[in-house]
């Protein structure tokens, strides 16, 4: 199996054990053992090739998303989607949908969850040694970040700017909001660069506060924005979600709004992650939800990465 860690000016290695591409909470480097090997170069699908695999690893969840190409216009698509539990990310089902190509797969992995990440690479060790693996980190994404660390931020949050940076009018803004286990909402300037933004908890982490550090507050299940709930609850309940959902509604608004109020060009918003539909309309009539967001992102960046 041949794992490519990219990074700005780096010469990409064969991964002879577990590794984990990502800073340590300290900010220092993690120093995996490598060969001194080139890893054997894989050319990005097109239209005439092999489909090729778009990973997310989240907190709680990996989603998968196979491209069979990259439009010049436009985001890609991928033909098919999985959502697979990240304690333990078996992905049979995504190779069963693959074993047409009969050959070696390619898998660009963005991630944001390092155990999540070991598991896949080991499973992917152990059932496709053959595959090609592409550990995406910020420096080879075709984004300009206007931040000190860019390599501290979230990549999935690069991700989902890529992908913005596509389909956005070239004279105005974006704003993006990702409704994930935590919530982002993150800007994006005239000119395609990363501006930084906010990070707050989603809403079922949110619920489960509500109930962890309260006497009697009860843990409810609510996991998504999906309808949207009275917003003046009679009972304890119907108030917890009053106020888990209309309290995320409200500080994705005012983070928004104080967000562009520097901004001479109305920026555009795109909306993703669970529930997005509902949440864009309540945000502004002319938000879009774009579900696949973060893995166009990386389908993008591998299409940037092709010889």
């Amino acid at each position: 199996m041949s794992i490519m860690i990219l990074a700005d000016n780096a010469i990409p290695f064969q991964v002879v054990q577990s590794v984990s591409p990502f800073q340590s909470k300290a900010g220092q480097a993690r120093n995996p053992t490598f060969t001194n090997m080139r890893a054997p170069c894989v050319e990005v699908p097109n239209k005439d090739s092999k489909p090729f695999l778009a990973v997310d690893v989240g907190n709680n969840r990996v989603k998968v998303g196979a491209f069979s190409s990259v439009p010049e216009l436009g985001i890609p698509q991928p033909a098919e989607t999985w959502a697979l539990p990240g304690d333990a990310p078996a992905l049979d089902p995504v190779v069963r949908h693959c074993a047409a190509s009969d050959g070696e797969l390619h898998w660009w992995i963005g991630s944001v969850n390092r155990p999540t990440t070991a598991r896949l690479l080991d499973w992917l060790r152990e059932h496709r040694p053959d595959d090609a693996i592409t550990l995406l980190a910020s420096g080879d994404l075709p984004l300009k970040v206007d931040l000190p660390r860019p390599d501290m931020v979230g990549i999935d949050r690069l991700l989902a700017a890529v992908a913005a940076n596509r389909i956005r009018s070239a004279d105005r803004p974006a704003v993006i909001v990702d409704l994930g286990t935590a919530v982002t909402v993150d800007l994006v300037s005239a000119d395609g660069a990363f501006q930084g933004g906010a990070i707050l908890p989603g809403i079922e982490m949110s619920a489960r506060a509500l109930h962890d550090y309260t006497d009697l507050l009860p843990r409810i299940e609510m996991s998504e924005l999906l309808e949207p709930p009275e917003p003046l609850g009679k009972a304890t309940e119907p108030a917890m979600r009053s106020g888990l959902y209309w309290g995320t509604i409200g500080a994705v608004r005012e983070l928004t709004s104080r967000m562009i109020s520097g901004t001479s060009v109305e920026p555009e918003l795109f909306v993703t992650g669970g529930a997005g539909p509902m949440v864009a309309r309540l945000l502004s009539e002319t938000a879009r939800h774009l579900p696949h967001l973060t893995l166009a992102g990386i389908a993008l960046t591998a299409a940037s990465s092709a010889p």
